[in-house]
């Protein structure tokens, strides 16, 4: 007993000494995790959030005139008038038939067209793969706006694509291809890379054992590499859905050659409309928060049937 005693009173002065190392550890890892996510914290509160918000406070009110309007306008709280009103605006309606057309017309054509070239260029038929690649992205590196005014000119009456075309590309039935093929054009080959940077980590020894087992090219693209590259392909269409829905660049380029492109086209025409021409802050707030809210709904129905697809 006596033996054992130092032993004891030994020991406790460990006991209530410093804290062991692994919760310094962890304290220490906590603090540099929360300084390291800092700065990224920052940058999406500045042009995320705080933007975000200051649109959900802008749609909440509009500017009105007092009295005899000497004064200038000010602002008056109207709550959720201004999403009334966009709701029951027929512009806004038409817009979103224009661009719901868009969608339905350019997604399955431009994604289809990447996805088959990212598999001509992954197969062994296609040689020089990297020129090829290039020569596909290079339209992307094209500002949008140059591209416009490119197939603009293409479209006038004076070049020769017009002569080939059963329809006037500028004209009231025509305005919705043309449109198409502009951004089919410049999104075509973005596209096309991540599909083809997927195909190339597709494992090769499946590739290989499916060739032994007798599949040809069609049926090892169709049957092994499109299943295996599904979850990009569904995030590409994430990604284009959204984009699709914010069209803005390609009818305003074309609505300074065309009566066919309204101010109105598009959503986003729509806001721009509201904002800078009619100044009406607030209803051009509202319709980018209900477009934000179309866009995050067709996002997480994609979301949804690409994990229903992945089980």
């Amino acid at each position: 007993m006596t033996v054992l005693t130092p032993e004891r009173a030994a020991s406790t002065p460990a006991r209530s000494g410093r804290p062991a190392a692994p919760a310094r550890e962890r304290r220490g890892r906590g603090r540099a995790g929360l300084t390291l996510a800092a700065p990224f914290a920052i940058l999406l509160t500045l042009t995320v959030l705080v933007p975000i918000g200051y649109a959900l406070y802008l749609s909440l009110f509009t500017d009105r005139l007092s009295g005899l309007g000497f004064s200038g306008p000010h602002q008056a709280f109207v709550a959720l008038g201004n999403y009334l009103d966009v709701l029951t605006d027929s512009a806004f309606h038409a817009s979103l038939g224009n661009v719901a057309l868009f969608v339905l017309v350019h997604i399955p054509i431009m994604l289809g067209l990447a996805l088959l070239l990212a598999l001509l260029i992954d197969s062994t038929v296609v040689r020089l793969k990297r020129v090829w690649s290039l020569a596909v992205f290079l339209p992307y590196a094209v500002p949008t706006v140059i591209t416009g005014l490119v197939w603009v000119y293409l479209y006038s009456p004076n070049s020769g694509l017009t002569a080939l075309l059963p329809f006037d590309p500028l004209g009231k039935t025509g305005i919705l291809p043309s449109i198409v093929n502009i951004a089919t054009w410049q999104w075509v080959g973005y596209n096309m890379i991540i599909f083809y940077t997927a195909l190339q980590a597709v494992p090769r020894d499946v590739l290989e054992a499916a060739r032994a087992d007798g599949a040809g090219g069609f049926r090892t693209a169709w049957s092994i590499k499109v299943p295996m590259i599904r979850p990009t392909m569904f995030v590409a269409l994430v990604f284009t859905v959204i984009g699709s829905l914010q069209l803005f660049t390609e009818p305003l380029v074309l609505r300074g050659f065309t009566g066919s492109v309204t101010s109105t086209w598009s959503p986003s025409l729509y806001v721009y409309e509201a904002a800078f021409i009619a100044n009406d802050y607030g209803r051009a707030a509202a319709a980018s928060v209900l477009l934000a809210v179309v866009s995050a709904l067709l996002s997480a129905l994609v979301m949804r049937l690409s994990a229903r697809r992945s089980r």
